[in-house]
């Protein structure tokens, strides 16, 4: 148990806290980076290709990230359970909780690979031109073999931060990324005696790395001392109802509620691929850069989550209370910092990603609402993935359906291609933008307020 309880101490003041948390989202931040820079490098791989691979690039990674981060949100509820457990120094239940994580990972899996191997009804459903689809549905084909051994990673790398070590998923993100790289170059573009594959070789070198990560993350559980005091590597037991109801309580909230968010983004995606390719092409630069400042935040918010569940889990409300004060305040000056770095840098940021002229130019007029947006983004960010230790999770669910499908994305749409009063019709994805910056404005202050009413309540029942 030493080398567990030793993996998160207990701060003895706020600063200590706060230095702990920072630590923690730090390892995280690198770890999602990395992961984010896979996206970075086919984007850039694919646009200079060809115009037609990055379009297909921007149809197919917008379906594929749909589906793989609602799953992910299904297995966020392991953290904050995982977490508390951690806190409460059960360690034994945690590691038959972990086995019991298999079947939900088992479940996901079949889930996501029916929609990702069988893509075309959803293309033409979108109204993907006839050029794209098949290139992004081979695309799809792909990656979604490669599901599995993402997900089972994605429930790793929350075993770790559970135990606050998340260094141990983020050093293994770091080196796959020189595999990544030169994979997704080699196989677009051939070499070697290996024809060129385009933007399905992109999909190819994800499949690749996906499969080398999970087998270093097996290796690791089975040498690692860490996870010992788990006893992990017993049989596998029969479901056990308890604890697969608790996983469910709080993990299919959770997923639907990101499944409104990412496809708030990944459908405009589709709507925005209406445009023409030079629409399509600098909306996916934005999206891009949107999420790469998303990994901040997510960072953030994964380790202010991991601390408030340990601190719940000890019986101590009120530092839990303090940390998620902590980690908001602390979301919010990181996302103003990013938000005028990319209102200062937009020029530059859009000709790393493409030499075509028009697309730079409506990515450089794209990125200032990209800005715009990030603020609330990362305040909402951080709220949502706290409120799952509070066990909050169906009214953020009902905020992000009205808000974000509602407003954010439908609003787009009248923007885009209806006009709204004496305003005509945009026929710029810059509607969209502008409409989702509106709509996550309103989620974050909403959010926030659920965040300080439940996290006070839960200090006083304790009190009282």
């Amino acid at each position: 148990m030493r080398a567990v309880t030793a993996a998160v101490p207990a701060p003895s003041s706020s600063r200590a806290e706060l230095k702990t948390m920072a630590g923690h989202a730090g390892s995280v931040w690198v770890g999602q980076v990395a992961v984010m820079a896979f996206g970075v490098v086919d984007t850039i791989v694919a646009g200079r290709h060809s115009d037609l691979s990055l379009a297909a690039l921007a149809v197919g990674s917008a379906v594929f990230i749909t589906v793989y981060v609602s799953l992910f949100g299904l297995l966020s509820a392991l953290l904050p359970i995982w977490a508390e457990l951690h806190g409460a120094r059960r360690l034994t239940q945690l590691g038959r909780s972990a086995r019991q994580s298999l079947y939900v990972c088992a479940l996901a899996s079949a889930l996501g690979m029916a929609v990702l191997l069988f893509s075309t009804p959803l293309l033409r459903l979108a109204e993907v031109p006839p050029d794209l689809q098949p290139v992004a549905a081979n695309y799809l084909a792909v990656v979604g073999w490669s599901l599995p051994a993402a997900l089972l990673f994605r429930a790793f790398s929350n075993l770790c931060q559970s135990l606050g070590k998340p260094q141990l998923v983020s050093w293994l993100q770091v080196v796959s990324l020189f595999v990544k790289v030169p994979l997704s170059v080699w196989l677009t573009f051939g070499g070697a005696g290996v024809p060129g594959l385009g933007v399905v070789g992109c999909a190819w070198g994800t499949f690749i790395v996906n499969y080398v990560l999970l087998g270093l993350a097996l290796w690791l559980l089975r040498k690692q001392s860490l996870f010992a005091p788990l006893d992990l590597w017993q049989r596998l037991e029969r479901p056990h109802a308890p604890t697969l109801a608790a996983f469910a309580r709080l993990g299919l909230p959770a997923a639907l509620t990101v499944l409104v968010e990412i496809t708030s983004f990944t459908l405009m995606a589709l709507f925005v691929a209406r445009l023409g390719t030079t629409a399509t092409a600098a909306h996916q630069i934005a999206a891009n850069v949107t999420a790469l400042l998303y990994m901040t935040p997510l960072s953030l918010a994964i380790a202010t989550s991991a601390r408030v569940s340990y601190w719940r889990g000890a019986g101590d409300e009120a530092r839990a209370r303090k940390v998620a004060l902590q980690g908001s305040a602390l979301a919010l000056v990181l996302a103003a910092l990013a938000s005028l770095g990319v209102l200062a840098l937009r020029p530059g940021i859009a000709a790393i990603y493409t030499a075509h002229a028009g697309v730079a130019l409506l990515a450089t007029r794209l990125l200032a609402w990209v800005a715009l947006l990030h603020v609330a983004d990362a305040v909402q960010t951080l709220a949502i993935f706290v409120l799952r230790c509070y066990r909050v999770t169906l009214a953020p669910f009902v905020a992000y359906g009205v808000l974000l499908w509602g407003f954010g994305l439908g609003g787009g749409y009248v923007l885009a291609y209806r006009g709204l009063g004496a305003w005509p019709a945009q026929q710029s994805p810059a509607a969209f933008w502008q409409a989702a910056a509106g709509a996550l404005l309103v989620t974050a202050l909403l959010v926030q307020a659920m965040l300080r009413r439940v996290s006070r309540r839960a200090v006083a029942l304790q009190a009282g």
